[in-house]
């Protein structure tokens, strides 16, 4: 491809008529197909779950990420400029193809790229001359340029990256139920495997997003998403091994974390939890401790900050445990109640929610467990867990049926007065029962 066409490339996506393929309409790929929706582009949505597609088929469409509202389905669904389909071939239509596709662990708690090669591989048939290429998914550095691109090359061994196609990385920064900053008000890092693949996707991005940072190479650019996302689960480690440390010495790690954050500099408030939740945080210092080990280096700081948080579901059981042996209860014949299955309050995301191990570990106790969830009806099946439980409503003459209730999420919707009023026993790892406190008594325990 000469300077000419790309010239032309960069003036389509800055103000001419485009479309934009992305694969994955789930909690990346939605929101960015909207966003450049509004930007005036053709967008199609490709995805191997029939169901999205049929949910913007149907009328009304049907919102299957609530947190996004119903403008989101409607906007695109009663769109000309919208497609969605479970058919890769439309991806030949495109001038840019965006891949939004989960990068999640194995068992053995290494990198799993399936999702990103089977997007190259679906992607590599179906390569145009003059396309870019943007990998989204949080990975570890160097995914782009070798595991991404690796099916793309045997495509086309002739032709080359930055002439004749263009491929980049630009790492998601999605925050699910975050209302001040949006998709498209979050600085949008780019870079590409060379400088046209880079000032393509600049354009690109440029057309939709408030600002975009461009970066010197993809790996740069899949560097900063690792950083951001072990930076907190870092810190995160560090104020739940100090939770238990302060537990010992009868100190709140709450009350400590408020006093803290009073300092107006040098400090940045993070708070303990019973494990992490989401997508990315509890994966990516995985990922970053693999390659570590794969180049021959150590990063036994981020190694311990993996067992640290991993470890947490398993801590708050054994707490839960030791409280209930302590009424006279034993946890292979107390009925629990989870309350939260989301893995953070106020969305209906339940993505690598710790809810599910705490509930895994209390029944492989012998408990009795049941959730409640406004947001989550029904457990959806996940890569790790298919418990097909149902959530169970939160009144008064249930929760005087449970031995304890545990609160694993924080939801604003919960009647925390109820539970204050008919809970025996309340283990509460979110802080949400603070203001009860003081007539609660033993019946709250914080873990």
């Amino acid at each position: 491809m000469n300077n000419t066409q790309h010239a032309e490339l960069v003036a389509r996506f800055g103000s001419q008529p485009c479309t934009v393929a992305i694969i994955g309409l789930g909690y990346v790929g939605l929101p960015l197909a909207h966003a450049f929706h509004s930007a005036g582009c053709r967008v199609i949505g490709v995805d191997t779950d029939p169901k999205k597609s049929a949910a913007f088929a149907a009328r009304p469409p049907v919102p299957y990420l609530k947190h996004l509202g119903n403008h989101v389905y409607t906007d695109l669904a009663y769109s000309e400029r919208f497609l969605a389909t479970t058919d890769p071939q439309k991806l030949a239509e495109a001038d840019a193809i965006l891949v939004c596709v989960p990068t999640p662990l194995d068992a053995k708690h290494e990198p799993d790229l399936s999702y990103v090669v089977k997007s190259a591989e679906a992607i590599a048939p179906r390569m145009k001359k003059g396309q870019l290429i943007v990998l989204e998914s949080t990975t570890y550095p160097g995914t782009t340029r070798n595991e991404f691109m690796e099916p793309l090359k045997k495509a086309q061994p002739t032709w080359e990256v930055g002439k004749d196609y263009f491929v980049a990385f630009s790492p998601e920064r999605e925050d699910p139920g975050n209302k001040q900053h949006t998709t498209v008000s979050i600085p949008k890092v780019v870079g590409g495997l060379d400088l046209p693949s880079g000032k393509a996707a600049v354009a690109l991005y440029a057309r939709a997003f408030h600002k975009v940072v461009p970066v010197s190479t993809a790996e740069v650019a899949e560097s900063a998403k690792i950083l951001e996302n072990t930076f907190r689960a870092v810190n995160i480690a560090l104020v739940n091994e100090l939770k238990v440390v302060f537990a010992a010495m009868g100190i709140d790690i709450w009350e400590v974390i408020d006093a803290a954050k009073t300092k107006p500099f040098g400090f940045m408030p993070f708070y303990p939890g019973p494990g992490l939740g989401g997508h990315c945080i509890p994966i990516d210092p995985f990922y970053l401790s693999w390659l570590a080990r794969k180049i021959g280096t150590r990063s036994e700081f981020i190694e311990l900050t993996g067992r640290v948080n991993t470890t947490m579901p398993q801590k708050v059981v054994d707490k839960l445990a030791a409280e209930l042996g302590k009424r006279g209860t034993a946890v292979s014949k107390a009925r629990v109640l989870v309350m939260g299955l989301a893995y953070k309050p106020d969305i209906d995301d339940q993505r690598e929610s710790p809810s599910f191990e705490l509930i895994e570990h209390l029944k492989d106790l012998g408990a009795e467990v049941d959730y409640t969830d406004p947001l989550i009806p029904e457990m959806r099946e996940t890569r790790k867990y298919d418990l097909a439980m149902k959530s169970v409503a939160l009144t008064a003459d249930n929760i005087k049926g449970y031995d304890c209730v545990l609160i694993s999420t924080n939801h604003s919707a919960f009647d925390y007065d109820l539970v204050a009023q008919n809970a025996k026993l309340i283990v509460d790892t979110r802080n949400a029962m603070s203001k009860h406190a003081g007539w609660l008594g033993n019946r709250l325990v914080k873990a």
